[in-house]
C-alpha cells in the first residue's frame, strides 16, 4: 500500500480517511489515543504538516485540512538548498526554463481577453518603472506575467515549481544586478510574447521566451567597479551569478 510510506502519522491519516478540504480533524488528544501515539509527537507531525501548507492550525478551532498546494513544500526545500550552496539556483533555473517552454502549449490557450488586457497592463506598467527616475525594478511585474501564462495550468506540481521560483528569484536579489538596457530587453520580449499570444500565434510567444530566457546576465558598468572598496568586492562575489537564466 503506497499509504504505508508515508512516515507522518497525521498525513497517513488524512489520507486513510480521506479527510476533505476544509475539515477539521480531532483533537491532539483524541488522535494520540486513535493513534497509539504521544501527544508530543501528534503536535510535532503537525507543525510540520502546517509548514508544508497541508494543514492550518487556529487557536481554539482546531486544525484545518487544506486544499493540496505543491508550492510550501518545494519553496521551502529551495530556499534551504540555496542557503547550503548558491550555485544550486542555476540548476533550479534550468528546470524551470525547461518547465516554462515544456508547458507552453498546454497553458497559453486557455488564457481570456481579459487575461491578454491584464498582460499588456503589466508591460505597460513595468515599462513605466524603468523609465522612472530613479529607475524601478518591476520584479512584480515580472513575476505576475509569467505566472498568468500558466495559471490555467491544471498541476499542481509545475504550479508549485513556477511559484517557488520566484521566491528564490526575489530571495537571491537577481533583479537588482542587470544594467537598464538588459532591463529593457528583457520586457521587449515579454512584449512579444504578449502580443503573440494575443494573435494565436502560440509557437512564435514560445519561441520569443526561448530566446529571452537564453539572455545572459551582465555585471553593470560603475565608477568603483575598478576600485579595491568594500563595494567593489560585493559586486565582484556576485559576478558568476550574472549567467543565470532569465
Amino acid at each position: 500500500m503506497p499509504n504505508a510510506h508515508i512516515e507522518s502519522d497525521i498525513l497517513r491519516y488524512i489520507v486513510e480517511h480521506q479527510v476533505q478540504p476544509g475539515e477539521r480533524l480531532p483533537t491532539i488528544n483524541e488522535l494520540s489515543q486513535e493513534l497509539g501515539v504521544s501527544v508530543s509527537k501528534i503536535r510535532e507531525e503537525l507543525e510540520v504538516a502546517r509548514t508544508l501548507g497541508l494543514v492550518q492550525i487556529k487557536p481554539r478551532t482546531g486544525t484545518q485540512v487544506q486544499p493540496f498546494d505543491f508550492a510550501p513544500a518545494v519553496t521551502l526545500s529551495v530556499l534551504y538548498a540555496l542557503g547550503l550552496e548558491r550555485s544550486y539556483f542555476r540548476d533550479f533555473s534550468r528546470l524551470r526554463r525547461n518547465i516554462e517552454l515544456s508547458f507552453w502549449h498546454d497553458a497559453v490557450p486557455a488564457l481570456t481577453a481579459e487575461d491578454i488586457a491584464y498582460l499588456r497592463d503589466l508591460v505597460r506598467r513595468a515599462r513605466e518603472k524603468l523609465n522612472h527616475v530613479p529607475v524601478e525594478v518591476p520584479f512584480v511585474e515580472h513575476r505576475d506575467l509569467h505566472l498568468t501564462f500558466f495559471k490555467y495550468l491544471e498541476n499542481p506540481f509545475v504550479n508549485g515549481l513556477l511559484q517557488a521560483y520566484w521566491v528564490a528569484y526575489e530571495a537571491f536579489g537577481l533583479p537588482l544586478y542587470a544594467d537598464l538596457a538588459y532591463h529593457r530587453s528583457v520586457w521587449d520580449y515579454h512584449e512579444r510574447m504578449v502580443e503573440c499570444v494575443a494573435q494565436g500565434d502560440y509557437e512564435g510567444g514560445r519561441q520569443a521566451l526561448k530566446e529571452h530566457m537564453s539572455l545572459l546576465r551582465h555585471q553593470p558598468e560603475s565608477p568603483d567597479s575598478s576600485s579595491n572598496g568594500h563595494a567593489a568586492q560585493e559586486k565582484q562575489k556576485m559576478l558568476p551569478f550574472y549567467h543565470f537564466f532569465e
